[in-house]
């Protein structure tokens, strides 16, 4: 902290890399309360999303969160933050769907007519793979744009995607397991049980959805809300708590500005997959990247490189040249104390992709 109670450039940045449980020491002890912690994990590419899980949690495998996602269904792959796929708690899936459902889909009505699923078209489909989903699930993409093509649906362009999408964000269908590497569809209602009480709605739903953002992202500022959530900053304005917890967030965490003889904390070392949570998480996406290094995480057309971090500071990345094997690359001048912890984190990636 500054005199005064400001807090530090250097001070924000470990406090958010300790909201999102890698930096400080902190861990959780399983995929639920990693999820529950940072509150929603991008998931795009689903073994990202696990390396990133794992980055958060003490031993976890790839089999326990297999079971978190398929067995236990605690844990569901959705489209949500950002029209984005992400894994979020099973027990807010019904209260996001309702925040976000309408919006992801007027959002997306231009691409709907130029795909030609006008209302009519649309109705019949989604019926298609409501029906085919509850008789049938769980299926994939492919057969369901087989039984899609029977009801008039170009099954070779990305028609079919739009519907199966549509579907889930209207809460008819959602993920199901796996099947050869392939995501499957199920009836949301046979996947999961209903809401367990009221569920927030309106600006209920943005509050809670502000609380949990600040729980794993904190200190932030509405303007760092609205860029993860997608939602308008007004939105996030109209519900934000005052005063903010801890100030407003404006402040530039990418800087480091202890004395040069104070002591920062004791290292802590993360392997980070691509795109993974952590760069998407605020308005300013680069401020834990040495500005030498940036292009380096985040070369351009939305790529995001996997990262060694030290204590929520990029100083390096990181690939899988062949499986079982990790090969790091730590940035020119990055700290000289860690290659130990690098070693580990290195062989824990590989232990959790052979679990």
């Amino acid at each position: 902290m500054t005199e005064g109670g400001a807090v530090t450039g250097s001070a924000v940045l470990l406090a958010r890399a300790r909201a999102q449980c890698i930096a400080g020491g902190v861990r959780c002890a399983g995929a639920e309360e990693v999820v529950a912690r940072v509150f929603a994990v991008q998931a795009q590419d689903l073994e990202a999303a696990a390396l990133g899980l794992r980055a958060r949690a003490y031993g976890l495998t790839r089999t326990a969160v297999r079971e978190a996602l398929e067995e236990r269904r605690t844990l569901v792959r959705g489209w949500f933050m950002r029209g984005t796929l992400h894994l979020v708690p099973a027990a807010d899936v019904h209260w996001l769907l309702a925040l976000y459902g309408p919006r992801l889909v007027s959002r997306a009505a231009r691409r709907y007519r130029d795909l030609g699923l006008d209302e009519d078209v649309y109705a019949r489909a989604e019926r298609v793979v409501v029906d085919a989903v509850a008789a049938h699930g769980p299926l994939t993409r492919a057969e369901l744009a087989e039984r899609l093509a029977r009801a008039g649906v170009e099954p070779g362009g990305q028609a079919p995607f739009h519907v199966i999408r549509r579907a889930a964000l209207a809460g008819l269908v959602c993920h199901g397991p796996l099947r050869a590497g392939e995501p499957t569809y199920v009836a949301l209602r046979d996947w999961l049980p209903p809401p367990a009480g009221p569920q927030p709605a309106g600006d209920a739903a943005v509050r809670e959805l502000v609380r949990r953002y600040l729980r794993g992202h904190g200190p932030a500022a509405p303007g760092d809300f609205a860029a993860w959530s997608g939602l308008p900053p007004g939105t996030a304005r109209r519900v934000w708590p005052e005063p903010a917890p801890y100030g407003q967030g404006t402040e530039e965490p990418g800087t480091d500005d202890r004395r040069p003889d104070e002591p920062g904390p004791p290292p802590d070392v993360r392997l980070l997959p691509a795109y993974d949570d952590y760069w998407l998480g605020w308005r300013d996406r680069d401020a834990a990247i040495p500005r030498d290094f940036v292009r380096s995480v985040r070369p351009g057309g939305g790529q995001i490189r996997a990262a060694v971090t030290v204590n929520g500071r990029a100083a390096g990345t990181w690939t899988r040249p062949r499986p079982g094997n990790v090969q790091v690359s730590i940035f020119a001048g990055g700290p000289d104390r860690v290659a130990a912890d690098v070693t580990a984190e290195a062989a824990d990636v590989a232990r959790f992709l052979q679990s």
